[in-house]
C-alpha cells in the first residue's frame, strides 16, 4: 500500500481534493514553528510591557529595549509625564481649608488660572452653617480639582450680618460668578448634600453625576402625595348628594 505521507505528485493531488489528510509535519519542523510562535509572543509581550510601564519602570528597563523601540519609548514616556501632571492638577485639593481674612487674596483672588473656588462664610453656633460645612467637606473629597474653603464671616468681611449666613461665594480665576446668601436660599436644615451639589453644579464649578435636581424629586413627591389625599370632585359631589 502506498504511503499517504510520501512526497508524490499523486498524493499531492489527493490532498488538494481532500481525499488524503494534510501531510504530517516532521517533529523538527513543528518544534521550529513552536519556537517561532514563542518568540513572537515574547516580542508582543515586550511591547505590552513598555506600553503599561510607569515612568520609573521605563527608566529602569531602558537598556533592555532595542534601538527600534526608542521612538516608541520616548512617546510613551511623554505620555506618562502628561498623565502624571494631569493627575497632580486634578487631585490638587481634596479637602476643605479654613482661611482668615488675611488669606483671602492669596487663596481666592490669586487662586490661579482655571481654578474654581467655593467659599463658605459661616459662624459657629448656626446649625445650617454647620450642616453646610459637613456637606462641603464631602464635596471637596468628591471634586478634588475644585478648591473648597471656609471662613468665619467677620474675619473676611467686617460686620457681616448674621442674617446673611450661611453665604456661599463661587469664584473662577479670582472673579465672583455666583453667590448664595441666607438660609432661605438653601431650604433650611432639610438640605441634603445632593441638593447642595446640584445647586453648585449649576454655576459650572463642578460636574455632577446627578441626573436631575434632587429637590425637584422631593417637590414632585409632595405634590403627588397632596393630590392623592384630596378627594376628586366626583367623590365630593356624591357625598353632597
Amino acid at each position: 500500500m502506498q504511503d499517504p505521507n510520501a512526497d508524490t505528485e499523486w498524493n499531492d493531488i489527493l490532498r488538494k481534493k481532500g481525499i488524503l489528510p494534510s501531510k504530517e509535519k516532521p517533529k523538527e519542523q513543528e518544534e521550529a514553528v513552536g519556537e517561532q510562535e514563542q518568540q513572537r509572543l515574547q516580542q508582543k509581550s515586550v511591547v505590552k510591557t513598555y506600553e503599561d510601564m510607569t515612568l520609573e519602570e521605563l527608566e529602569e528597563n531602558e537598556d533592555e529595549f532595542n534601538e527600534e523601540d526608542e521612538q516608541a519609548i520616548k512617546m510613551y514616556r511623554q505620555q506618562r509625564i502628561a498623565e502624571w501632571k494631569a493627575t497632580l492638577i486634578k487631585n490638587k485639593f481634596g479637602e476643605m481649608l479654613e482661611i482668615s481674612g488675611q488669606d483671602y487674596v492669596q487663596e481666592v483672588t490669586k487662586a490661579g488660572k482655571g481654578i474654581w473656588v467655593i467659599l463658605h462664610l459661616y459662624k459657629q453656633g448656626i446649625p445650617l452653617c454647620t450642616l453646610i460645612n459637613q456637606h462641603l467637606s464631602g464635596l471637596a473629597r468628591k471634586f478634588p480639582d475644585v478648591k473648597f474653603i471656609k471662613a468665619i464671616s467677620t474675619t473676611c468681611i467686617p460686620n457681616y450680618p448674621d442674617r446673611n449666613l450661611p453665604t456661599i461665594f463661587i469664584y473662577f480665576e479670582g472673579d465672583i460668578k455666583v453667590q448664595f446668601v441666607g438660609p432661605l436660599v438653601f431650604g433650611g436644615m432639610n438640605l441634603t448634600r445632593d441638593e447642595l451639589e446640584w445647586k453648585i453644579s449649576e454655576s459650572g464649578a463642578i460636574k455632577t453625576d446627578l441626573e436631575e435636581n434632587p429637590r425637584k424629586q422631593i417637590k414632585d413627591q409632595l405634590i403627588s402625595s397632596v393630590r392623592s389625599s384630596v378627594p376628586t370632585r366626583r367623590n365630593s359631589d356624591s357625598e353632597d348628594d
